[in-house]
């Protein structure tokens, strides 16, 4: 693989080969530039986060850490495989140089991938609706940043606590700022709204294709009352999708239909709940399972 990368062969060879010997080459590749990426750019990444123990090696990682340094060195694998034309004597130093641009790049195809903005950047629309206020049209681009990242989505969908801890830096009020920035949220899905089919592009649908985050729970936690609020609109969900799909509409339609306008009014039981739901309804791969599971 050295010998290819000297001879400034390796990028080409890559595309001819069988899928065994790509999966060779990745290996090779892999094990030169793990030392490169963690020393060069995930262990500076993670003293800045406060993660002094993650610092340490790869096997000290922590699983979103360790995710994050799986992306990184995908994205600088694909990096060589695609731009290893010329004769490179240090494939090490090579790499070290283009850690920024192949790691930039990779997170871009990563937003790609969900359907969110390569290079989120707030339309003249967006502004205009927001009339110009500043404090708003970051909140927006804050948004459809976060849409697309490798945070994973929580149960309250927006982290609007970490947004509300930077507001809060000037008086230090962090309840006042959340207030705010809730309100503040709001304000601005509305505007967004306003152009639905890029609401659905750029929000709805990289949004629910955002992994789900894991929250290790308690067995209080996973206690089911068979007598709540939320079970008794899940039963009338189900009653509801069952029927009109046995009259011959489309499931994924009802689904769709059915499950907002059942669980409308359940964040008043249960905050979020209202949220959770128009996530998931942006995935379409969500919504037959959920349509499949309802009518098995």
């Amino acid at each position: 693989m050295r010998n290819l990368a000297r001879e400034g062969r390796l990028a080409g060879y890559v595309t001819v080969v069988e899928c065994a010997e790509r999966r060779r080459l990745r290996a090779a590749v892999h094990e030169i530039v793990q030392p490169v990426v963690f020393q060069q750019l995930t262990r500076k990444l993670e003293l800045k986060r406060g993660h002094p123990r993650c610092a340490v090696s790869v096997s000290r990682l922590e699983d979103s850490c360790l995710d994050r340094f799986h992306d990184d060195m995908d994205a600088v694998i694909e990096d060589v495989f695609q731009y290893a034309r010329m004769p490179i004597h240090n494939l090490e130093g090579w790499v070290q140089r283009r850690l920024t641009a192949a790691t930039v790049n990779g997170y871009r195809r990563r937003r790609g991938a969900r359907g969110a903005l390569q290079r989120p950047r707030v339309p003249r629309w967006l502004a205009s609706r927001l009339g110009g206020c500043p404090r708003l049209t970051d909140l927006a681009l804050d948004i459809l940043e976060f849409v697309g990242n490798d945070i994973c989505a929580g149960a309250r969908v927006w982290p609007t606590e970490r947004w509300a801890e930077r507001r809060s830096v000037a008086d230090g009020d962090y309840e006042a700022a959340h207030r705010a920035v809730v309100c503040d949220v709001e304000t601005v899905l509305a505007a967004m709204r306003t152009k639905p089919a890029w609401y659905e592009s750029y929000v709805e649908r990289p949004l629910g294709r955002k992994p789900p985050a894991v929250v290790p729970l308690s067995a209080e936690d996973i206690r089911v009352d068979t007598d709540g609020p939320l079970v008794e609109l899940a039963s009338l969900a189900v009653t509801a999708i069952r029927t009109r799909v046995a009259r011959g509409e489309n499931p994924v339609s009802v689904v769709v239909d059915v499950v907002p306008t059942v669980f409308c009014l359940s964040d008043e039981v249960a905050p979020g709940v209202d949220e959770l739901v128009a996530v998931r309804l942006a995935d379409r791969a969500a919504v037959e399972r959920i349509a499949a599971t309802v009518l098995n």
